[in-house]
């Protein structure tokens, strides 16, 4: 298969599990997800299915992430905040929709390296933090979106506290190491709505910064 070939059959992927908002369909095809991958697993960029990065996490599938960035309903005024910048991979689409993406790792190995990527790329407007997830980014704050790519039992409180209302956020909740449901909270003026996304599975929302071995 050529490379074009490729790039339509992942196109097509996108689509079929519901991914059709035209911008985020352009977003992700004119985002390399090989960019964000090493070694072998480069070659697989196009496939639809989650794949290992450093430190014991993975990229999410791209049929995941599309449906996540579109459940976002992200606009060029948004300021976005992403829990769990992992590769760079969901910061990089973000950045092609919104204003300013600031998004947050745990792991110092996977922050640097997202970083490095998402600066060769040339996303002036994503900045990516090393700190502890769970408690946002209240210096920057208030955010119009939320997205988070671990999974908590609940939406974390300082969060939602950091959420502007009008806003969004998308996570997965549930138990983790088991199947969770990706969920979509709108806040409004009298409280939160709560809309099910449907089943996913995430690698739990862990608060602090991470001790990795290479640090």
């Amino acid at each position: 298969m050529t490379p074009a070939e490729r790039q339509m059959a992942f196109v097509f992927a996108l689509r079929s599990h519901g991914v059709t908002n035209p911008d985020v369909l352009k977003a992700m095809e004119a985002t390399p997800r090989a960019d964000f991958l090493e070694g072998i697993f480069r070659d697989r960029s196009f496939d639809d299915t989650p794949l290992p990065i450093a430190c014991g996490q993975t990229i999410s599938q791209p049929s995941v992430v599309g449906l996540m960035t579109q459940a976002l309903e992200v606009t060029r005024r948004c300021k976005v905040l992403e829990i769990g910048a992992g590769s760079g991979y969901q910061a990089a689409i973000l950045g092609r929709l919104a204003r300013r993406v600031y998004t947050v790792e745990r792991h110092r190995r996977l922050a640097r390296n997202a970083r490095a990527v998402i600066e060769r790329l040339g996303f002036g407007t994503v900045t990516v933090f090393i700190g502890d997830g769970s408690l946002g980014l209240p210096d920057h704050a208030p955010f119009d979106r939320i997205i988070v790519t671990a999974a908590a039992e609940d939406p974390p409180k300082p969060l939602l506290d950091q959420l502007r209302v009008g806003g969004i956020m998308v996570l997965p909740v549930g138990q983790s190491h088991a199947v969770q449901t990706l969920i979509k909270v709108v806040k409004t003026p009298t409280g939160l709505d709560y809309v099910d996304l449907g089943a996913v599975r995430f690698v739990p929302l862990v608060e602090g910064i991470a001790e990795d071995v290479l640090d």
